[in-house]
């Protein structure tokens, strides 16, 4: 199986949320259809981390897309995202829910869930998904419908309809 190549996370960072929804995420023996993304697109974001300029926390957000941005909130989740868009342009992806399909099937609806069932910490930010072993996406994808809705578990930025959701049943 193929995986996605970096042209695929270069594009604008909506399409690849949406596009992300039905692909396949591996991490170590773990495969998983991503079922619901959010897109943060850039310093206007008032809910991007990158909003308030880079930092140490943000900086991979700035680099090449295609890498991982995992990141530790409330001080007790971490949250898995992929950077898109070109360099020098902090956007990414955040991975919201995944189906877990092999080695055992389980829904797991929320980044912090999903971290912490895939085991994917803050060691694992800046990882580059074109060419890692252990975390990438495969190319092939099963289309599912989703609805668009305002993103969750913020506080700025709740008016942009950026939340992408498949139901999970039609897997």
């Amino acid at each position: 199986m193929k995986r996605l190549e970096r042209d695929f996370f270069e594009q604008s960072t909506l399409d690849v949320a949406q596009q992300l929804i039905g692909k396949s995420m591996m991490f170590e023996n773990v495969q998983g259809v991503i079922t619901e993304t959010e897109a943060y697109v850039g310093q206007d974001d008032p809910a991007c981390h990158a909003a308030r300029g880079l930092t140490p926390r943000n900086a991979v957000m700035f680099g090449p897309a295609g890498h991982s941005y995992v990141y530790f909130i409330y001080g007790m989740y971490f949250c898995l995202n992929f950077v898109t868009e070109k360099e020098g342009f902090p956007a990414a992806v955040l991975i919201r829910g995944v189906f877990i399909k092999s080695p055992f099937e389980k829904h797991l609806n929320g980044p912090g869930k999903l971290c912490r069932d895939f085991g994917i910490t803050k060691e694992h930010n800046g990882i580059d998904l074109t060419l890692s072993p252990q975390l990438y996406v495969l190319r092939e994808s099963q289309p599912l419908p989703y609805i668009t809705t305002p993103r969750i578990g913020i506080r700025v930025g709740t008016d942009k309809l950026w939340r992408f959701v498949a139901d999970p049943r039609q897997i």
